[in-house]
């Protein structure tokens, strides 16, 4: 049988991405969505990109843009007036920008197109809806007024992990958010940035940012049996680098 799976913040940890698919044991009939954030933290973005570009050649993949996609299409493009340099590179972003200096024009290209073919959000057959960060439209993804905000926002997550759930779906004081799909697969914001955590289910909403591109692990679920993997801590990985936790 073909398996849906998804996968958490990679953050450009390679190594974590090809531990998991190991683990995970892919085959080339199961289909894999990937929630963003591919780049930015640890020292192989251009290798990561890389790897799920050939990847999707071979396997049936959806891939969800995340806000650091979008910053670092914005920096090869060289769309400074939309980045600040300095916050970016706070968070992640001067290990990508070190780890392009070896990066050829041809390759760069490549990476452009890839980045510009991102979704913002998937939504499968059984009303499942797959978005990097929320929406904050009480109608939902197709309605949302500002697209950013499908790989900015956190407001869902806050909403879904501090809802008392006591609160029954069907009374009016239940988010309408929380009752428009089936179930939510986010990432974006992490679940633990100091140690190794498992996905958080909370309210309809999943959460599979384990934390990678700090001190956790990358995560992939298989959406309908809600098994799940898990790479070793990612500074284990990459034991001379900070990712980022500097």
């Amino acid at each position: 049988m073909s398996r849906t799976l998804v996968i958490g913040d990679i953050h450009g940890g390679l190594k974590a991405v090809i531990q998991v698919l190991e683990r995970a044991k892919i085959k080339t009939k199961d289909t894999i969505i990937f929630l963003g954030d591919y780049v930015d933290g640890w020292s192989q973005s251009p290798e990561v990109l890389d790897f799920l570009i050939e990847l999707s050649h071979k396997q049936n993949c959806v891939f969800i843009k995340g806000n650091h996609d979008e910053l670092l299409l914005d920096w090869l493009e060289k769309r400074h007036e939309n980045l600040n340099e300095e916050m970016w590179f706070k968070h992640g972003g001067k290990a990508t920008v070190e780890a392009y200096f070896n990066v050829s024009n041809e390759v760069k290209q490549k990476h452009i197109q890839f980045l510009k073919s991102l979704q913002n959000y998937y939504l499968d057959t059984h009303n499942r809806l797959f978005v990097h960060a929320g929406f904050t439209n009480m109608n939902g993804v197709q309605s949302e007024f500002f697209p950013k905000l499908l790989y900015w926002d956190r407001t869902l997550w806050e909403v879904a992990s501090c809802l008392d759930e006591s609160i029954d779906r069907n009374s009016p004081f239940y988010p309408k958010r929380l009752k428009i799909y089936e179930e939510i697969y986010i990432g974006h914001s992490p679940i633990s940035k100091t140690e190794k955590a498992a996905p958080l289910f909370k309210n309809s909403v999943w959460n599979l940012d384990t934390g990678a591109a700090f001190k956790g692990a990358l995560t992939i679920m298989d959406v309908d049996s809600k098994e799940f993997w898990q790479s070793e801590i990612l500074p284990e990985l990459y034991p001379n680098e900070l990712g980022r936790n500097d």
